[in-house]
């Protein structure tokens, strides 16, 4: 057993270089595809990095039990579900850390890392570390290093999952044998693994031939689009956005509805974050080294970002995402860009971007306890309404808000979307 090391100052407990070695890390799920695809990144730099899958009440149960329940319902189910996994009898609790994100600004996310200590100490597992991944120097570990190396393969495994969640999302409501692009997916989700993990496609040149491959492969499963759906654009917290842990299932409850999804891509909030960061800069004033390395880390991931763009657009069956400078615009004079805890402008910008792009049916998903999320989703909706014309439903999501009101509200917001697609394939027979 690893000996327990703890900082002089804080007194928190450290991940050394020897639990490096023996420890298990693990992290909460929150985007399948994109998380299956960055755990290699992981375990490709030396790190036992394992995701958590497990789904169910229990999770919420153990998170209102270990974290205070005024907390947001994100850091309820993220937290709950880690302990969770400690208490299920799966792992040596003294051989595991668990990992958590923090970004460094106002909304309580920074804050979660103390929420959970303090959860696995009433939990009894006071002796298991908690390891930060973060960009703004917020905690150091001798056994855990945010470098290069690990940043360029996070990277390539966000642009890797956006590219394959754009596709699929695409491409699934109108394939004609069902199941095809579901096959697909799979296959390059394990392909994309295989590769991370020798240690390949990680450069832009390899990045760029492989989304353009998986562009290609997508393309090609036989689909009818003369069938006109409803197409339904998802915004809200990025947690309860994406997982289907904390929204019920949202994204297949769509499908089931018989309704084309479309997500923005993770590589927006990152790009969102690194841009506020040099803000803060050039507002407050920072070190040069930090604004170099962040000018550089956004100049790369633009350079990403293109690439994904110019993949996809080459199939116009396709919609594109909207290029990063170009969504920032999208709000000017709507929302001020001083609003930036939490999603900030950016998800009154997504709003904007889906209505702009055909996805005029908007579910804006409001976890319980997000205030930033309150103020720029559901605080911005009428405006966005008169700018665009969307179709938009705030749902709230808690421990104790029924599934089949969630429901309700969204297939009210999808009749009104059905009835506006009936008319408007009217005007077009004309």
């Amino acid at each position: 057993m690893s000996k327990l090391k703890y900082d002089k100052k804080t007194g928190r407990l450290l991940f050394t270089k020897q639990m490096r070695k023996e420890y298990t890390i693990l992290f909460p799920m929150m985007m399948e595809t994109h998380f299956r695809i960055l755990q290699p990144c992981f375990n490709s730099c030396g790190y036992h990095a394992e995701l958590l899958k497990t789904t169910g009440p229990e999770i919420a149960q153990t998170g209102l039990k270990y974290i205070h329940n005024d907390t947001c319902y994100p850091a309820i189910l993220s937290l709950g579900q880690m302990i969770y996994a400690l208490q299920s009898g799966k792992y040596d609790t003294h051989k595991v850390a668990l990992m958590i994100s923090q970004t460094g600004g106002g909304c309580r996310a920074s804050n979660y890392i103390h929420l959970l200590r303090k959860g696995l100490v009433k939990a009894g597992f006071d002796y298991v570390p908690v390891v930060s991944i973060n960009m703004s120097g917020l905690e150091h570990n001798p056994g855990f290093h945010v470098d290069l190396k690990i940043i360029r393969r996070l990277a390539a495994g966000v642009i890797y999952g956006d590219s394959l969640m754009y596709l699929n999302n695409q491409t699934q409501p109108y394939e004609i044998n069902k199941g095809e692009t579901e096959k697909l997916l799979f296959s390059w989700t394990k392909k994309i693994v295989d590769i991370i993990n020798s240690g390949k496609g990680i450069s832009t040149k390899d990045i760029s031939k492989n989304l353009n491959l998986i562009s290609s492969d997508f393309s090609k499963i036989p689909c009818d689009r003369s069938i006109k759906k409803v197409k339904v654009g998802v915004v809200g917290e990025i947690y309860v956005k994406y997982a289907a842990l904390g929204n019920n299932g949202l994204e297949e409850f769509l499908r089931s509805e018989d309704c084309e999804v479309y997500l923005g891509g993770l590589l927006s909030f990152v790009l969102f974050k690194i841009d506020n960061r040099l803000e803060d800069i050039k507002l407050y004033g920072g070190s040069i080294f930090k604004k170099i390395v962040c000018t550089k880390l956004m100049n790369y991931c633009l350079k990403l970002e293109n690439i994904l763009i110019d993949s996809i657009k080459k199939y116009p069956q396709y919609s594109t995402p909207t290029p990063y400078y170009e969504l920032k615009s999208l709000v000017n004079g709507v929302i001020g860009y001083g609003d930036k805890m939490g999603e900030g402008w950016l998800l009154t910008a997504e709003m904007m971007e889906l209505a702009h792009n055909g996805y005029k049916n908007i579910v804006c998903a409001q976890p319980f306890g997000c205030l930033p999320n309150h103020i720029a989703g559901k605080g911005m909706i009428r405006r966005v309404v008169e700018l665009t014309g969307a179709n938009i439903v705030a749902v709230d999501y808690d421990a104790g808000a029924p599934k089949v009101n969630q429901e309700n509200r969204i297939k009210l917001m999808l009749a009104i979307g059905k009835e506006n697609l009936e008319k408007d394939s009217k005007k077009e027979t004309k």
